[in-house]
């Protein structure tokens, strides 16, 4: 062995050594991005206002661990299980990084036998996805999730989810809106009476999500050549997913001869009837749309689904405004806790995501545009001195404040010049400036200055 190695070696020496060959880039991972303190300004700001909405609305909070065992995951994301990141087996468990937070809930609400809580978690989730971060598409990224398990009375749960998706995107301001809204038991209801086999509902339901970023056409020609589905069962789905509307439409299909004799269908349009009439007593029907095209991709839901996009109007006289993107989503989902529970109880759950990552792009771009000065701390005053050789004195003085919860800061210099000092203020936005010199020393008072005006008291 010593030989061979001795030889081995010799052979490595005579190829040179490798040494400053190999550079090594300086950069973040795939479809990751670091913040800047202004960035994380902005995006507190959008926490703020979504997690005080979550509170108004009584929901505790949870966590749970960025990976699970992956098990867990598999079998419950339909076509996207492919962006599930799997780690490494490092001798032990098989775990994948969480891919949202819905199923890390349902495994939490199994494992420890809760039948009904209101709770609403913020974390970072992972997708293996080729990423478009222009569009605020990322392999990990936030999510922010607010969701009500319980049995109880149709739809009032439901409901409430579409009041907090239209205050979220109310306060935010980022424009007009829309939420669109379907039950997965219309989809299924419509799939069968136009024919599609029980195989294929799935996959064609995620054609059909596709509606929103293609022409019909083009989800059809996928439906019948790729997914192998009848020109005919095709054309009768196109009848009904161009349809959108209000209450007048769920009437009209509730009197729709074919879908009507459908059980689940009929389910559900008497469900999204109930939907409208308690949308309406919350003042929010404006912005609701029954839309028959919205499918959402995931596997796990069972009845009323929703997603928010945001509507940008092209010029003036457009007459349809354009969606530029989801930026909330979410259902019902009653059937997830039971697939984790041993003996199959289940628990019925309805929930709504907030697409943080698309609006906080949307408001960045928004600050870059006004120019908007954006301050990334909150200092509140500076305590300065106006000469030299008084650094103890700015030091009692600043640590008096921070004792008393004042935000406070101080240039860390023995000696700055008061010039210099005032300078930093107007860079970082400090409202007030604490001076010291020696005349106030020998007065026993602070001089204390507003930065914007130069008044002083």
């Amino acid at each position: 062995i010593a030989k061979e190695v001795a030889k081995l070696l010799e052979m490595k020496a005579q190829l040179g050594g490798d040494e400053g060959k190999h550079k090594f880039v300086l950069k973040t991972p795939k479809g990751t991005r670091d913040y800047s303190p202004k960035q994380m300004a902005i995006r507190e700001r959008v926490f703020n206002a979504i997690i005080t909405c979550f509170k108004r609305h009584g929901a505790e909070v949870i966590d749970t661990p960025v990976f699970e065992l992956k098990e867990t995951l598999t079998g419950k994301y339909g076509e996207d299980s492919k962006l599930i990141y799997d780690l490494k087996d490092q001798g032990g468990e098989l775990l994948s990084l969480r891919y949202d937070l819905t199923v890390p809930f349902a495994r939490y609400l199994a494992m420890n036998k809760i039948t009904n809580i209101k709770r609403y978690h913020i974390a970072k989730v992972y997708r293996r996805d080729n990423p478009a971060m222009t569009r605020g598409r990322y392999r990990e990224f936030y999510q922010c999730d607010f969701d009500i398990a319980g049995q109880f009375d149709p739809m009032i749960p439901d409901a409430e989810c579409l009041k907090i998706v239209h205050e979220i995107l109310s306060d935010l301001q980022l424009g007009d809106f829309l939420i669109k809204v379907n039950d997965r038991r219309i989809l299924d209801g419509m799939f069968a009476v136009c024919g599609v086999p029980d195989s294929k509902f799935r996959t064609i339901c995620s054609s059909v999500d596709k509606l929103d970023k293609m022409p019909w056409e083009e989800v059809r020609s996928e439906m019948v050549g790729e997914k192998g589905l009848s020109p005919e069962a095709a054309d009768h789905i196109g009848e009904y997913v161009q349809l959108h509307g209000g209450l007048d439409l769920i009437e009209r299909l509730l009197q729709d001869p074919k879908l009507s004799q459908n059980k689940l269908a009929k389910e559900g349009l008497g469900d999204m009837k109930l939907l409208f009439e308690y949308l309406t007593l919350f003042g929010i029907t404006g912005k609701i749309s029954f839309d028959l095209s919205l499918a959402r991709g995931l596997d796990y839901y069972t009845g009323v689904i929703f997603e928010a996009v945001l509507l940008q109007q092209e010029n003036d006289h457009v007459e349809e405004p354009v969606s530029v993107g989801s930026v909330a989503g979410g259902g019902r989902y009653d059937g997830l806790v039971g697939m984790f529970d041993p003996k199959g109880r289940k628990v019925p759950c309805v929930g709504v995501s907030i697409g943080i990552e698309r609006i906080f792009s949307i408001l960045e771009q928004r600050v870059e545009a006004s120019e908007e000065k954006i301050r990334t701390t909150e200092t509140q005053v500076l305590v300065a001195s106006a000469q030299k050789k008084l650094l103890e004195e700015r030091l009692k003085l600043i640590s008096e404040l921070w004792d008393a919860g004042i935000k406070a800061e101080v240039l860390y210099k023995k000696n700055p010049k008061l010039l210099n000092q005032l300078q930093y203020c107007e860079d970082t936005g400090i409202p007030l400036v604490a001076i010291v010199g020696e005349q106030e020393l020998k007065d026993g008072v602070v001089k204390l200055r507003v930065v914007a005006t130069r008044e002083e008291v």
